[in-house]
């Protein structure tokens, strides 16, 4: 006889947003349905499962050691579902309506902005999101399928995840030009820890401590654009592009830093498809004209 599941996926989308949203009530306003219905649902996928997936404390639920585990596979067969629908949706409507672009701020955008220059006339009313990320906010974009293209660092394609090289963005320390460390004509890494320095925020939902924070004396800023104006300022040290700041450099507004071990870092930047399999026909074709501006480049041709 052919296997007949014993759950639906209504039950386990309902369970997902129990333990998301932290409760019964909240889940229930969240869905727009009544407690008493998320209540007899997950009551019953528990008894046709045999098996305990939450239970209750206060006002809370919380995951059994059981339920986090099946909590976890039903996400990866509630999303299997939704790609498989989405991707009937793209074959029956032939053109998505919104491409979503996820962009790692050390790469070069004017690149992109040429793209989509191309792109435009062939978009057919597609409405662009562009979306800054920084470190493992680009990891997070591809795990969780938040965008259709990824621009990422190469050390942030995860593994699973194939990216295609793009360039190499230059990152040098430098502080502004009435800074202390302005003067000195050598300087090792380990006396730049002692001085302030200025970091830019990860966009994850849980950031982690990567990167080359090596000095304990830390602001913390949104974007490169915040950087530079505290360090005209003549406050702390930045990690920066040299496409973003290799005009302040040449008229002294900012100054780079001579470290002896190493004074600039090489990061390699990639164009990831978190969803290969639903890729809309605008997204790849937008892909195609990114990855075309990036050969003019690497084979010198003019691209004004």
């Amino acid at each position: 006889m052919p296997y007949r599941p014993k759950s639906t996926m209504e039950q386990w989308r309902i369970l997902q947003a129990v333990v998301d949203a932290g409760g019964y009530a909240q889940a229930a306003d969240l869905l727009n349905k009544s407690q008493s219905s998320l209540n007899h649902a997950v009551a019953k996928l528990q008894y046709q499962l045999g098996v305990e997936l939450l239970e209750v404390k206060g006002r809370k639920a919380f995951l059994t050691p059981a339920g986090e585990v099946m909590l976890r596979r039903s996400r990866l067969l509630t999303q299997q579902i939704e790609d498989l629908e989405l991707l009937a949706s793209n074959i029956n409507v032939g053109w998505e309506p919104e491409i979503r672009i996820a962009v790692e701020l050390v790469y070069p955008k004017q690149i992109l902005y040429r793209a989509l220059a191309k792109f435009h006339p062939l978009s057919r009313g597609s409405r662009i999101q562009i979306i800054d990320t920084v470190i493992t906010g680009s990891t997070e974009m591809i795990l969780e399928h938040k965008a259709d293209l990824v621009i990422a660092a190469s050390p942030s394609v995860p593994r699973g995840y194939i990216g295609e090289p793009l360039s190499v963005t230059q990152m040098f320390p430098v502080v502004g030009k009435n800074h202390v460390l302005a003067q000195q004509n050598v300087l090792d890494l380990n006396e730049l820890s002692q001085y302030l320095q200025i970091v830019i925020r990860d966009t994850a939902n849980k950031p982690k401590d990567v990167g080359w924070l090596r000095a304990e004396q830390r602001w913390t800023v949104n974007n490169f654009f915040e950087a530079v104006d505290i360090l005209k300022n003549g406050i702390g040290f930045c990690w920066l592009p040299e496409f973003l700041i290799c005009d302040l450099i040449k008229d002294g507004t900012l100054k780079r830093l001579p470290i002896t071990q190493s004074s600039a870092r090489a990061v390699p930047l990639a164009l990831v498809t978190p969803k290969e399999e639903t890729l809309g026909p605008g997204s790849r074709q937008l892909r195609e004209l990114l990855l075309a501006e990036h050969k003019i480049i690497n084979n010198g041709e003019n691209h004004e």
